[in-house]
């Protein structure tokens, strides 16, 4: 079974906030820059393209760097067909986000692990997720898999990188240390897992 993303037809996608994430992406034809700046018909249909076409990039560059995110499959226009991440319990159904589990200590521990470690490959790619939250996680089981990729943020590339990158971080340890994250886990501080993901990134 595979899933399918489709990104919504640029007359109804709301693109406000992409100029947050497309600091320092080229786009490479004039008209189509000028299009996205003007906020045309047009550029609204480059913007969604673009969007399609970030997230399929990125999802195969973070698949081959080990990050757990879904196995991509194909990209077709505004589609992008990956590994439907399946609930173990319930094969036929999607993996829950992480908002919407409860885990004990032990399975929050071992999760925040995992998180750490996504994070820590992207930003050895030189990335933040920029809207990392318990939205954009699944749990199979024990397993953590991260999704929604197209605004991954250039770190050197954009001003705001480092910014977004301490938001995911404050974003994440929020809901953990709510739910069950021992205090004496690793980097389990905010401040501290930015330092280290810095560290990885430079």
């Amino acid at each position: 079974m595979l899933a399918a993303k489709r990104f919504r037809d640029p007359k109804h996608r709301n693109f406000r906030r992409a100029a947050i994430y497309n600091e320092g992406r080229a786009v490479k034809r004039s008209r189509d820059a000028r299009a996205l700046k003007a906020g045309s018909t047009y550029g609204r249909s480059v913007e969604a393209g673009r969007w399609a076409a970030s997230e399929w990039n990125y999802l195969r560059m973070a698949f081959e760097a080990g990050v757990p995110v879904p196995y991509p499959v194909q990209w077709n226009g505004l589609e992008i067909l990956m590994e439907f991440i399946a609930d173990p319990s319930s094969p036929e159904a999607a993996a829950p986000r992480l908002h919407q589990i409860r885990p004990g200590p032990e399975l929050a521990a071992y999760l925040w692990e995992q998180l750490v470690d996504a994070m820590r490959r992207l930003a050895g790619m030189g990335f933040a997720h920029g809207d990392l939250s318990p939205y954009n996680v699944l749990v199979a089981g024990e397993r953590l898999v991260v999704i929604d990729l197209p605004q991954l943020v250039d770190l050197a590339g954009n001003q705001q990188g480092v910014e977004l990158l301490a938001r995911d971080c404050q974003n994440v340890h929020a809901w953990f240390s709510a739910h069950g994250l021992p205090a004496t886990a690793p980097l389990a501080d905010p401040d501290e897992l930015l330092a280290d993901l810095l560290g990885h990134a430079w």
